[in-house]
């Protein structure tokens, strides 16, 4: 299967970024998205509500349902799933994209914003796939895909921010698990992640400002990634945690500068990237 024509996915935290790139690529196919996210007045800093989200997926070629969803809240999350189903009659791809970080230590880390991540990253996506897989299972090559790292144990990825950390690998534990649990009955579960930064409102705001955006990719290489990973037979390929490059190179992508923000800077390795995980190509990545 090379394309998602006719396809539905349930995206969250779909209204800017990465989500709603993953989004726009389906919709090229002439998928149907429903775009579950919490922004549904503009944002001073943030780009971008569900609502222009759904406008960019219906120019794209796709149907777009916009439904103000907090991952959170388990009657919320079903209320969207019956949405969703009654709209576009099924779900066929669940995308686990919305996340909360903190990169704070632990004494810096209050309880408040613990539990915010935990519940975003590690509950929410596991209630949302909980959800969506009863239909999932009627689906015709269904897939999981959550946006989430490697599970690499070593201990400089924890050290730093143990709280996010926690959160973040929660979400690759379900991928972990869910894939063993439903591999026998055709759902696809797998995890995807950037090797550099990626030019996001969170990278701006959160990590470093313009000049780690001019030293990121865009979210297109991670959309292109997605779109590779969720036209494969979910049968056949499972239980996988994939560098965005990696991937692409494996499946015939030579050309990455076309992802580059400014082709003139070095690149910024991106966290939970194992050190066993080398680039297809020089990256010129600071070190």
């Amino acid at each position: 299967m090379s394309t998602l024509e006719g396809k539905t996915l349930f995206v969250t935290g779909g209204s800017r970024g990465i989500g709603l790139a993953i989004a726009l690529r389906a919709a090229q196919d002439g998928a149907n998205v429903t775009i579950a996210a919490k922004t549904a007045e503009p944002h001073p800093k943030l780009p971008g509500t569900i609502y222009t989200s759904a406008e960019e997926i219906e120019q794209a070629g796709g149907k777009a349902l916009p439904l103000v969803v907090d991952i959170r809240d388990e009657e919320n999350v079903v209320d969207a799933v019956n949405k969703t189903v009654e709209t576009f009659g099924g779900i066929d791809i669940c995308i686990n994209n919305a996340s909360a970080i903190s990169m704070t230590g632990t004494l810096e880390t209050d309880m408040k914003r613990y539990d915010l991540m935990h519940h975003i990253n590690t509950r929410g996506t596991y209630m949302v796939s909980k959800y969506c897989l009863p239909h999932l299972l009627k689906a015709d090559n269904p897939h999981i895909l959550n946006l989430s790292p490697p599970l690499d144990m070593a201990p400089k990825w924890f050290g730093p921010h143990v709280a996010y950390t926690m959160a973040k690998f929660g979400m690759s534990m379900c991928v972990l698990g869910m894939a063993e649990e439903f591999k026998d009955r055709g759902v696809a579960v797998n995890a995807l992640w950037p090797r550099t930064t990626i030019a996001t409102a969170a990278v701006r705001n959160i990590l470093g400002g313009d000049e780690m955006i001019s030293g990121s990719r865009t979210p297109e290489i991670l959309s292109d990634a997605a779109h590779v990973i969720l036209t494969k037979p979910s049968r056949e390929f499972t239980g996988n945690f994939c560098i965005d490059d990696s991937l692409l190179a494996e499946n015939g992508v030579t050309d990455f500068d076309k992802y580059r923000v400014d082709p003139s800077k070095d690149l910024f390795p991106d966290f939970f990237v194992p050190e066993t995980s080398k680039p297809p190509a020089n990256m010129n990545a600071v070190p």
